[in-house]
């Protein structure tokens, strides 16, 4: 529905903004809230808005630390009294299986509060102008060196997972029995036995010529002289498929465009290991296959289980991000003047930094289906990425090129 209004943070913004816009009255403190609790040997933490977070916040970062923790700690502050800041904060993995209040865990817990007012304290601040749907809109149109920066969201429509969700990668690799999903795409682990990677990559195998709505958007903005880059988590490589030039792209981490051996370094067009994928089976190259056979004949533990098999040149967990990303990301950040973000949660570094690294008077903007609490984005326009992407064409009087929006 090219007429449906996405979904944004306006009210909220202009409401925390007046909200802390004077200093506390010295010797103030922070109204009394509930605080955190146990209850069935479960911690239950206390709810908090997203204003009173904003507003905790601000005065962290015009105020300084010293005020701040005056507000909102009491004279003789005690475990959960912090962990209650940490919350109001916005930030919520907390995990103590002992009593937060005992002397043993005061020291974490000091850690825990100086690492979450340090985040906060690195984080930019809101502009003040921009935070409406109709603000976005204008910065989009008048913008000329955009910054895209995209994730999993931006291709779940064609049935690609995400990794995250409750219906991700990672929930769906359970019966792998690993302690830790993410080794599916750790380079030791494949080295070790790459069967584990390939018994799970049919699921984020990408379709074959196709490309969501979203993706049409930034080919639009392409076409308009607008985009600067767009900065891929994607490893689906769907952004060729749209037309997306090379030169505007970043594959961060890496993606399915090729594979390589891994004994040989031979390279070929990831599209001719899909077969292999999609039985099962493990992709061998051709110059490697005869002495993997007579190598495992004679010592099948001898060699490492990867000798001598084709990895996509997807950037795992232990290999560095492609130079490209390196070379570019100093100077895209400084030239742009506007970034959005889509589709992602922003939970893996270094690209999740990469919100903290453009200049503090650039607008940025999230397409999400869900807020990014741990960022400060200008304006969040909420839904599902191809219904939003679809409606700012539409307002903009842009042709959306897809098959679902002609």
């Amino acid at each position: 529905n090219t007429n449906a209004v996405p979904s944004t943070t306006t009210t909220t913004t202009q409401s925390s903004s007046a909200s802390s816009s004077t200093t506390p009255p010295k010797g103030s403190k922070a109204p009394k809230r509930s605080r955190i609790k146990k209850v069935d040997g479960k911690w239950i933490l206390p709810q908090v808005t997203r204003e009173q977070c904003q507003e905790a916040r601000k005065l962290l970062k015009t105020q300084g630390m010293d005020k701040f923790l005056d507000y909102y700690l009491p004279d003789n502050p005690r475990g959960s009294d912090m962990l209650y800041v940490v919350v109001i904060l916005g930030f919520y993995s907390i995990k103590f299986d002992d009593d937060i209040d005992d002397e043993q865990n005061f020291m974490k817990i000091v850690k825990l509060l100086q690492r979450a007012m340090n985040r906060v304290l690195y984080m930019r601040t809101r502009l003040d102008d921009i935070y409406t749907v109709e603000h976005a809109l204008q910065q989009i149109e008048k913008a000329s060196k955009i910054l895209v920066l995209t994730g999993a969201g931006i291709s779940t429509s064609l049935g690609i997972p995400d990794f995250r969700s409750s219906k991700g990668i990672y929930s769906q690799v359970k019966h792998l029995g690993l302690s830790d999903p993410q080794e599916v795409f750790d380079l030791e682990t494949f080295r070790e036995d790459p069967t584990i990677f390939y018994s799970v990559a049919h699921m984020i195998l990408p379709p074959l010529g196709s490309y969501t709505p979203l993706h049409a958007f930034i080919k639009l903005l392409e076409d308009k002289g607008k985009l600067l880059r767009n900065y891929t988590q994607n490893i689906d490589n769907l952004e060729a498929n749209v037309g997306i030039s090379k030169e505007k792209t970043i594959q961060c981490h890496g993606s399915f465009a090729a594979a390589t051996c891994q004994t040989c370094r031979w390279k070929i067009d990831g599209s001719k290991i899909f077969k292999y994928i999609k039985e099962l089976e493990l992709p061998v190259c051709p110059n490697c296959y005869k002495e993997r056979e007579k190598r495992f004949n004679r010592d099948e533990n001898y060699y490492p289980r990867s000798y001598g098999v084709m990895k996509p040149d997807i950037t795992f967990f232990g290999e560095d991000l492609p130079k490209k990303f390196h070379d570019s990301i100093k100077l895209d950040v400084q030239e742009c003047d506007l970034l959005i973000c889509i589709g992602t949660s922003l939970k893996v570094a270094p690209v999740s930094e990469i919100v903290n690294m453009v200049p503090a008077e650039v607008p940025q903007i999230l397409i999400n289906k869900d807020l990014v609490e741990h960022a400060e984005f200008d304006v969040s326009l909420l839904g599902y990425c191809d219904n939003v992407a679809a409606y700012l064409s539409n307002k903009l009087g842009w042709k959306l090129n897809h098959p679902d929006y002609e």
